[in-house]
């Protein structure tokens, strides 16, 4: 089972001749609403891929709440552990301008409120794969963490997005409760910081590797990603090659269906084969999560470019 522990969103996104500038007001013709929260759309990949996913977070009692539980539901994902608040759901207010550079402003609102209690402990053994990601209160996902490793299963945490603010201690304690780390170069950079040193992107991730016990894997965009633990080198996993349409939830697929995979009982490798190439195949359609494809899907576009992803 994978249970994935987050935030979930509504995006307002408007297209702009330019982005404003502090005071000044700019007309769009429209925008769309597109469902978001890295941990929704992680929880959308997991189960497009067939996973068996149920997700932990909280909405708000308005009709965005409502509308991102039904889209969960309809992807498969389990949604009976998603608490209703009486704060508002959480919204990201995205503008964006004729050459593509966005400007975000998150309102997290009922993802604020998440708490470890959220988390039904009966659910949780052995196979057990949590997903944590640092859009709800880091406490509460520290609790939760260390409730899921208790109980003798497995946490993969996405370092994302890095808080400004991160102290040493905190780290320490994600770390230890951390089975499998996600991190951009960005992020795992930030991180090695917060340790203090290292002077690339991959002694960062072999430092915290080391620091933390366990197998920290970096994503690298077109590149791919790397994976290393301690005593190990860095190994490269390849992306396929595309042409993106839309870079947008990319990282949120690659989570995803590492999860699946290693709840599936793939091996580490072979997960991060399956998760750089749905990855790739996400970039191909726009929106977070209108390219993440289902298992069917990803093999017959790997077939037809005669590649194996297993």
């Amino acid at each position: 089972m994978i249970l994935v522990f987050g935030s979930i969103n509504m995006d307002l996104v408007a297209s702009v001749r330019a982005i404003p500038r502090p005071g000044e007001t700019v007309l769009s013709p429209g925008y769309r609403t597109l469902f978001g929260g890295k941990g929704a759309n992680q929880a959308v990949a997991a189960a497009r891929m067939g996973g068996h996913v149920t997700m932990i977070g909280r909405i708000g009692r308005d009709s965005f709440g409502e509308a991102c539980r039904a889209n969960l539901t309809a992807n498969g994902v389990r949604t009976e552990h998603v608490v209703m608040s009486d704060v508002p759901t959480g919204c990201a207010f995205i503008t964006v301008d004729e050459a593509g550079e966005n400007a975000i402003t998150v309102a997290s609102g009922a993802n604020r409120m998440l708490d470890a209690h959220d988390l039904p402990t009966e659910l949780l053994g052995p196979e057990t794969v949590a997903v944590m990601q640092m859009e709800v209160p880091l406490a509460a996902s520290l609790v939760a963490a260390r409730h899921v490793k208790n109980a003798g299963g497995r946490v993969i945490w996405n370092l994302a997005p890095t808080p400004a603010r991160l102290e040493r201690a905190e780290l320490l304690d994600l770390l230890a409760t951390t089975d499998v780390l996600v991190v951009n170069e960005i992020e795992a950079a930030m991180a090695a910081t917060v340790l203090d040193g290292a002077t690339d992107f991959k002694a960062a991730a072999q430092l915290l590797a080391v620091e933390g016990g366990l197998a920290c894997v970096m994503t690298a965009g077109g590149a791919g990603a790397f994976v290393t633990s301690p005593g190990a080198e860095l190994r490269h996993v390849p992306a396929v090659p595309v042409t993106p349409v839309d870079t947008t939830g990319a990282g949120d697929t690659f989570v995803g269906v590492l999860a699946g995979e290693l709840a599936a009982q793939a091996e580490l490798e072979t997960a991060l084969q399956q998760a750089c190439a749905a990855a790739s195949m996400a970039c191909l359609s726009a929106g977070a999560q209108d390219g993440m494809p289902t298992r069917a899907a990803l093999k017959t576009w790997l077939d037809d470019r005669q590649l194996t992803a297993s």
